[in-house]
């Protein structure tokens, strides 16, 4: 039973600790909407999460109003376009006009889907659609890309690794007018799940149900508030079970609003993904968790260690709180989206050779990280080889969402807004992998992908 007290505490919570629900993702499958006519397949796309996805918002908002709970962003994310671009033949940028528009049509957020699966070579349709997505982003407001490179079981695609790299640095460059915008909505991955409901990674797997509702809650503030009200000389054995204890009343309000949101758009509950999903407010920051935990800034040593713990405690408090865990679930380091991340940096102490480290460890990987925008693109693929590199070997998801700031100089930010924060100009080595990258060909799975 929940009593007085726990119902008091969740109040301060999302009052006080910035406690929310990060999303409510609807995953809509589109394989029955493939069709040798491009047209009428981007009409059947249109229409099918229209179907689905008309009532999304009003439903997150009613949830909201009824439980007290802020519930942050309504998104959607879709079957990978390029499985459909692979039977439609024809002009990628005529699925994504149609997920911008239909995005609009129902006032979400974000659309996540328009993403090739190529870890293990290129098939009908995915080269077309990598060729497409920096103009796709430029030409939309609301969609969102992801391919995946690499995994465990497959190694890793250098030719898709090269040509990423190309993509991150061409979709800076066309909307170099607005912030650089459109590399901030691509992620390359290593190891990518199906059931992701946060952006700019989202896709609905092909193992999925025909539509699912999808949940991605987010404490940063209320983790750090627990660690912080721990006494100095407390031991790090007692920080982990606060913060799984936290991470426990987390989930348990993200399965209250999956299961409502389920139940009022006659939809089967996917996952809740419990990740600390960081906001540029004060007090809504995973670095400054790492801090209470008693580093001086994050990015000095033992930052890594702390993240471990964190990453661990959350997914074991959630797993206690719900069956229905998924996602990524643990704790998101992106830069430009966390006050301390961002405060770290600019003062040297976080730099991109520690926070690659980090990634090791933590839910995803370099995330919404600002590099110098004369950053050659072989450079960029050498980074993104290196963050799948660390997925592959260690059987977990990695990603790569980096900013070249094409047109600034490098003491200036980029400036998103909104969720997507504002960023330091981040250095990068300049040392030419040229030649690594140019050699092409798949990078083999480690011993460890053989567990059959």
């Amino acid at each position: 039973m929940i009593n007085n007290r726990e119902i008091m505490e969740t109040i301060t919570m999302i009052k006080e600790q910035n406690l929310d629900v990060r999303t409510i993702t609807m995953g809509i499958s589109l394989i029955d909407c493939m069709d040798s006519d491009i047209n009428k397949s981007c009409e059947k796309v249109y229409n099918k999460i229209y179907k689905y996805a008309k009532d999304l918002v009003s439903v997150g908002n009613k949830i909201s109003k009824k439980y007290g709970i802020p519930i942050i962003n309504k998104r959607v994310s879709v079957t990978p376009i390029a499985i459909l671009l692979g039977v439609s033949g024809g002009d990628p940028l005529l699925y994504a006009k149609t997920l911008d528009k239909v995005a609009n049509d129902i006032g979400i957020d974000f659309i996540g889907g328009y993403s090739a699966l190529v870890q293990k070579g290129f098939a009908p349709g995915d080269l077309e659609l990598i060729n497409s997505i920096p103009e796709a982003l430029a030409c939309t407001s609301r969609m969102c890309s992801s391919v995946n490179i690499g995994s465990t079981r497959a190694g890793i695609n250098l030719d898709a690794v090269k040509l990423m790299g190309q993509k991150v640095k061409e979709a800076a460059e066309l909307t170099k007018d607005r912030e650089c915008i459109g590399a901030s909505k691509l992620v390359v991955f290593c190891n990518a799940v199906d059931d992701n409901p946060f952006m700019a990674g989202a896709f609905h797997g092909i193992g999925e149900a025909d539509a699912v509702i999808n949940v991605g809650v987010s404490g940063p503030g209320v983790v750090r508030n627990a660690v912080k009200n721990m006494p100095k000389d407390a031991s790090i054995a007692d920080i982990a079970d606060v913060i799984k204890k936290t991470a426990f009343k987390v989930t348990r309000m993200g399965q209250l609003v999956g299961v409502e949101a389920s139940r009022m758009l006659d939809i089967p509950f996917g996952i809740v993904d419990l990740s600390l999903a960081p906001t540029p407010a004060i007090g809504d920051s995973v670095a400054h968790i790492l801090e209470e935990m008693g580093l001086e800034q994050c990015g000095c040593c033992g930052t890594t260690a702390c993240l471990a713990i964190l990453n661990d405690a959350v997914k074991k408090g959630g797993v206690m709180a719900s069956s229905r865990v998924g996602g990524l679930s643990g704790a998101f380091i992106p830069v430009s989206e966390d006050a301390g991340m961002i405060a770290a940096a600019s003062s040297g102490t976080l730099t991109i050779e520690k926070l690659e480290a980090m990634t090791a460890v933590c839910s995803v990987g370099l995330d919404m990280i600002v590099i110098p925008g004369d950053t050659e693109p072989e450079v960029i693929s050498a980074l993104i080889a290196d963050e799948a590199a660390i997925g592959m070997i260690n059987c977990k998801t990695t990603a790569v969402r980096v900013v070249p700031a094409v047109g600034k100089k490098d003491d200036e930010n980029l400036n998103f807004g909104g969720l997507l924060g504002y960023g330091p100009i981040m250095k990068i080595s300049k040392v030419k992998p040229n030649i690594f990258v140019n050699r092409g060909g798949q990078i083999p799975a480690p011993l460890n992908s053989l567990k059959n």
